[in-house]
């Protein structure tokens, strides 16, 4: 199978200036689905469902703390952790396809489309969630979460195409800032809601859902501006026989896991990212889960600290975007992941009932979280040879997200066995220090010449 992949106009059709124009429009619209998107991130997933969801499981639970989902007995405690786990296999089975079937048929958009909708339907109908309903949370949990994922796999392969090799760590941590922008000032409106719940008419349970559900309506709402300024390319392939898109689509997956075995040193970038990503995944779904039940603050308390959060996190996804031009994207990342570990070690001290502390700890998180997501993103955008860049981003998104089930599972089995949310979250050091070490053996020049591309004067 060959492919040839155009951005659809002839080459000299447009002049230096008219190319640059178009392209930051759709640099624009591209950051909107970040905007649009990372609600759910912060609100659903950072901040109200993991405790909201465990109080409603802890409601079902018989009298020894246990549910019973397909009649398996799992702690109530555990459940979040475990579903955030089933989210993230379920998309595994889903990402390589959909990341196959765009770049064989050119048309991104409409996969981005239903992706983003689906999820948008899941969160919106997390208003449902109470009583005893946990086995709703758990579903509507997955469906969300492995839609966004396979939304992220088809959002970052616009990436190398709408933003030449210079400007695209800037760009990328454009997108994380806009995302964190958002959620900053959706958590503020649910903060406002939240505490003044009874003046409202509300009880805490229904403004907690209204927070979930509106989460939903913001990620549809949004999602239309990227879908009217980002544009599919024409894309020309040999026609297979006899093959639906479904099967063209496996049958192109297989040819991508083979091809990749060409570039061994972009599988290595993506080894240490899998490993050190899925610790950034765990502390984003369940350090709200550490702060109500281990260190026993208020749902308030947790809002402010993720508030905390999203603003130093704009501030941090700039701030390390600069620091890569100076010094590079790979040296920026590892000074994040040690960054990292010392966060998580500091968190496993951290006293009870104490808010001052929690918020100190939110801070480094905020400063580090943004930058290291943004850059990992623009370095591996590099690696990718071009026209095969949403085959390659699924692998990509299955270590952001869909292989992202190791450190979830790692975090409620801990607790599981230990009762202590402590050892939980100190458990979670080793995927930072592990990727730190990876990621120090990848020469990143050699793994950008040899996918072909032009080597930026700073990686």
């Amino acid at each position: 199978m060959t492919a040839q992949t155009t951005d659809g106009t002839e080459p000299g059709a447009e002049d230096g200036a008219a190319a640059a124009a178009a392209r930051r429009r759709e640099q624009h619209g591209w950051y909107f689905y970040d905007f649009a998107c990372s609600v759910y991130s912060t609100s659903v997933l950072t901040v109200f469902l993991g405790p909201y969801l465990t109080s409603v499981a802890k409601a079902a639970a018989d009298a020894q703390g246990y549910v019973h989902p397909l009649g398996v007995p799992v702690r109530a405690g555990s459940f979040f952790a475990y579903a955030v786990s089933a989210s993230v296999i379920a998309a595994v089975l889903i990402m390589p396809l959909v990341g196959a079937v765009a770049d064989r048929s050119g048309r991104k958009k409409p996969l981005l489309a239903a992706a983003a909708y689906t999820g948008a339907a899941a969160t919106a109908g997390m208003f449902f969630l109470d009583g005893d309903r946990y086995l709703l949370g758990g579903l509507l949990l997955i469906v969300a979460n492995a839609a966004l994922a396979v939304s992220m796999v088809l959002y970052n392969a616009f990436l190398p195409q709408i933003a030449t090799p210079d400007e695209r760590d800037t760009v990328s941590s454009r997108g994380w800032a806009f995302g964190y922008t958002s959620g900053a000032f959706v958590l503020v409106l649910n903060l406002v809601l939240y505490q003044g719940h009874a003046s409202f008419g509300l009880s805490e349970g229904e403004a907690v859902r209204i927070c979930l559900a509106s989460a939903g309506v913001w990620w549809g709402a949004f999602a239309l501006i990227p879908l009217r300024r980002l544009r599919d390319r024409t894309v020309v392939r040999e026609a297979e026989a006899g093959a639906g898109p479904a099967v063209s689509g496996w049958r192109q997956l297989v040819a991508t896991l083979k091809d990749m075995r060409r570039y061994p040193l972009t599988l290595s970038f993506l080894l240490a990212y899998l490993i050190y990503n899925d610790g950034v995944q765990t502390v984003i779904s369940q350090a709200s889960v550490y702060g109500s039940e281990e260190l026993e603050l208020e749902q308030s308390t947790l809002i402010v600290a993720v508030l905390l959060v999203q603003v130093l996190a704009v501030a941090g996804a700039l701030g390390m975007g600069r620091l890569a031009r100076a010094y590079g994207a790979k040296r920026t990342i590892l000074g994040s992941l040690a960054a990292w570990a010392v966060t998580l070690g500091a968190g496993y001290f951290l006293p009870a009932r104490t808010p001052v502390w929690f918020f100190a700890l939110a801070a480094m998180i905020g400063l580090v979280l943004g930058g290291s997501q943004a850059l990992s993103r623009s370095l591996f955008s590099h690696l990718v040879p071009a026209g095969k860049e949403a085959e390659y981003f699924s692998a990509y998104e299955m270590s952001d997200r869909g292989l992202s089930w190791v450190g979830p599972l790692v975090f409620g089995l801990t607790y599981q066995v230990t009762g202590s949310y402590r050892d939980a979250i100190i458990s979670l050091v080793v995927f930072f220090a592990l990727g730190f070490v990876l990621l120090a053996r990848v020469p990143v020049r050699r793994a950008v010449e040899a996918a072909g591309n032009p080597v930026p004067e700073r990686i």
